[in-house]
């Protein structure tokens, strides 16, 4: 019987962002516009990071890590969301729900410690110029790099791992346009307790971790800037070098936060599902912007590239 119970729903469905059929269609063509301009603003960015010499640093390593996880990021969604929105529910099979969660979570986790990452980067820069060059060796950028992911990755498998252990009986709609954990375990007919603390620890801490890191480094950037920095001008150059970073941070971390922070908080749906909307469909196509329109060594590069191809 709990052999049964175990395979008695083979698939789930994906209820979507709504059921208003006006509405289905112009959040299509604008999400498809959004995704489109994800694809091709980080694939721009990567493959300028990756041709042109000059922006072999590790800044700009960081940021093509940090398009090509966008690029991943909005592809584990998006797509699925489009098919939805253009022909009502979603079926997905239980592995396919599994697939998604893992590499949602992956992703994310991924990019909360990835951006850490670069702001310890900005703080070397600025508050340590002299030593910036040993401290961020390319053996650095590359073991932070791979900390990231690694990390992402264990995350990912923990829950993965966990909700595949748990046994689902009753209905299967799922109340989000994609295989999250939340939705999954208010569908589970077994006991839930355990994967509830393994998201609130967890989750809260991959979330929350990186984030401790990163105030701490714009907080001694900030009071650098105004103790040693005398001439206005340069405070203003100095910081507007992070300033990119600090947009994208603020971007993706305030809706994360007010996803899973406090931890168990009986959000609605349809709140949740908004905010997921943002950090996974609407921040990754704006990131590049954000580089490209505030980076003068992103915009000469890309004239640069552009001119090549011409």
């Amino acid at each position: 019987l709990a052999m049964l119970n175990q395979t008695e729903v083979s698939e789930f469905l994906l209820l979507g962002l709504t059921d208003i059929q006006g509405l289905q269609h112009f959040f299509f063509t604008s999400f498809l516009l959004l995704y489109l301009a994800t694809l091709l603003g980080n694939g721009v960015i990567v493959t300028v990071v990756i041709s042109e010499p000059r922006l072999h640093t590790p800044m700009y390593f960081f940021l093509g890590n940090l398009s090509c996880l966008d690029i991943f990021y909005s592809t584990v969604t998006v797509p699925k969301m489009l098919t939805g929105l253009l022909f009502g529910q979603q079926p997905i099979s239980f592995a396919g729900c599994l697939a998604q969660l893992h590499f949602f979570h992956f992703l994310g986790s991924t990019e909360c410690v990835l951006l850490a990452g670069m702001a310890y980067d900005r703080y070397v820069a600025i508050c340590h110029p002299l030593h910036y060059v040993p401290v961020m060796s390319p053996r650095t950028c590359v073991l932070l790099a791979v900390a990231s992911w690694v990390t992402g990755f264990v995350h990912a498998t923990v829950h993965s791992v966990m909700t595949s252990q748990l046994s689902f009986c009753g209905p299967n709609h799922i109340q989000h346009f994609l295989c999250d954990i939340k939705p999954l375990l208010n569908l589970a007919c077994s006991r839930t307790s355990l994967n509830m603390m393994l998201l609130n620890v967890i989750t809260t801490s991959v979330v929350l971790g990186p984030f401790i890191l990163i105030v701490p480094s714009y907080l001694c950037i900030i009071s650098f800037l105004f103790c040693k920095v005398r001439c206005q001008e340069g405070r203003w150059k100095l910081f507007s070098t992070c300033a990119s970073h600090l947009s994208v941070v603020a971007l993706f971390y305030i809706p994360v936060l007010s996803n899973y922070t406090p931890p168990s908080s009986g959000k609605s749906t349809q709140k949740a599902m908004q905010v997921t909307l943002m950090y996974s469909a609407v921040t990754p196509a704006l990131n590049p912007l954000i580089y490209a329109l505030r980076n003068q060594e992103v915009k000469n590069a890309l004239a640069k590239t552009l001119g090549r191809k011409l």
